[in-house]
């Protein structure tokens, strides 16, 4: 989910920044109008897009000096841990998102209760909802709603009602409610605030231009807009006078040349296959295989076939993760032989010890038990123990115990080491120690 979050948002912010930076200031409002809105979408689906370039490399030989962590598939199973920051924070996040999804119906119910209460008028393909409130046109759906007065005295100049017709036709208020709901959902991040902004920025544009072409007198306009200046603003409503600043009135007026303003629009491709590239592929070094190359020894692909071998640096870092079928050759030399070790007696001692259950994750014969399963025992049944040290970085929350141990009966002696079958499952991790430097 973080990963989601921190890929999206930055997707975001390079296209809004393409935005403002080339888009804005262009007289190609549709164009912009599906620009902001798919930028939203394909941030979201960039975090899942996954492209693997494959490099090949030169089989590079470890070093000698290895160390082995070895750990069993199976486990105990005891009552996760619970993670209170993780809680905590999902509970704010619920609270805020829940206070706002109400929020939300609040002013949808608020529009209707308007709609329903109020008297409505036909107009052309859409309905006029006459409100006792002194305000400016605003619309909602195919709703626009003025001042009952106003339409009454016949003082509400045609040029608005053509600006809001064009919010009507073109369905301008799907766009605020799509953004709502994002904005809902993501309320931590700002950047779909300015989305939102300039989403309605440029719902105003292409009324203004509609209006002008109807009309043909800027100047005209420009006054009545500069006249009907109103600061209550409208939540989910195309508002007539939303954001009447200088760079609208300068829109009004200006002309765009259609090859600039064509290879802005061009620009849009690789800007894409830049974000595709640094976000979305990811490089997988593979090693080069030698055509004559044979595997060390076929016994250990037999006993190993279903475990997983871990390399690991140093610094715990997973050099790779492979099924011992996958390694290369170079890596399988790498990788213990078959162990048949000599039989060990339990002590009394350590045998009672091994009852532990916080310290202890058991098997018998390969087979995973509860501690409590050593009381049908003696020490004297078993000709062989394990006990391995699990490091904290190689724990769980399904094997939370610092040691394994693995004890084996007269039978499943025989049957795990002298017969070489095949080793149960599990993982083996592999430190390789840093190189040499250099003098």
């Amino acid at each position: 989910m973080i990963n989601f979050i921190i890929e999206s948002t930055i997707s975001l912010i390079i296209f809004f920044s393409f935005y403002k930076l080339f888009l804005e200031g262009e007289k190609t409002y549709q164009f912009n109008r599906f620009y902001l809105l798919t930028s939203i979408l394909v941030s979201f689906v960039i975090p899942f897009i996954s492209i693997e370039i494959v490099k090949e490399i030169q089989n590079i030989p470890f070093p000698p000096k290895i160390t082995f962590e070895t750990t069993n598939k199976n486990s105990i199973a005891l009552g996760p841990k619970t993670d209170y920051i993780f809680v905590f924070t999902l509970f704010i996040y619920s609270i805020i998102t829940i206070l706002l999804l109400i929020r939300f119906i609040k002013n949808l119910w608020h529009f209707k209760t308007k709609i329903i209460s109020n008297e409505t008028i036909q107009f052309k393909n859409s309905k006029l909802i006459l409100v006792e409130e002194n305000t400016i046109p605003y619309t909602f759906l195919n709703y626009i709603f003025l001042n009952k007065e106003a339409y009454k005295k016949g003082s509400i100049n045609p040029e608005f009602y053509e600006h809001e017709l064009t919010h009507v036709n073109q369905k301008h208020t799907y766009d605020i409610l799509f953004v709502e709901l994002v904005k809902i959902i993501f309320w931590f991040n700002p950047i779909f605030i300015m989305y939102k902004k300039a989403i309605q920025l440029n719902h105003e544009f292409i009324a203004d231009e509609n209006v002008i072409k109807k009309h043909h007198d800027v100047s005209f306009y420009q006054s009545l807009l500069l006249n009907t200046i109103e600061t209550k603003k409208y939540y989910l409503a195309s508002n007539l006078n939303y954001l009447v600043t200088k760079k609208r009135l300068i829109m009004m007026t200006k002309n765009t040349s259609k090859f600039p303003s064509f290879i802005k629009r061009v620009g849009i491709i690789p800007l894409f296959t830049f974000m595709i590239y640094f976000l979305c592929t990811d490089i997988v070094a593979q090693e080069k295989k030698k055509s004559d190359s044979t595997f060390p020894n076929k016994e250990l692909d037999n006993y190993y076939e279903d475990t997983r071998i871990v390399f690991k640096d140093k610094k715990n870092k997973v050099i790779a993760d492979k099924k011992y079928t996958e390694l290369s050759e170079q890596e399988k030399l790498q990788v213990p032989p078959p162990p048949i070790p000599r039989k060990i007696k339990i002590s009394e001692i350590q045998f009672e010890d091994f009852k532990n259950q916080s310290k202890y994750a058991i098997w018998i014969d390969g087979k995973n038990v509860q501690n409590l399963e050593l009381n049908k025992y003696k020490a004297s049944d078993f000709v062989l123990f394990q006990n391995s040290h699990v490091y904290k970085n190689a724990r769980s929350e399904k094997f939370p115990q610092e040691n394994q141990a693995n004890l084996y009966t007269e039978e499943g002696y025989k049957a795990v080491f002298n017969t070489k079958n095949k080793r149960l499952g599990g993982t083996i991790v592999i430190r390789i120690p840093e190189p040499p430097k250099k003098q």
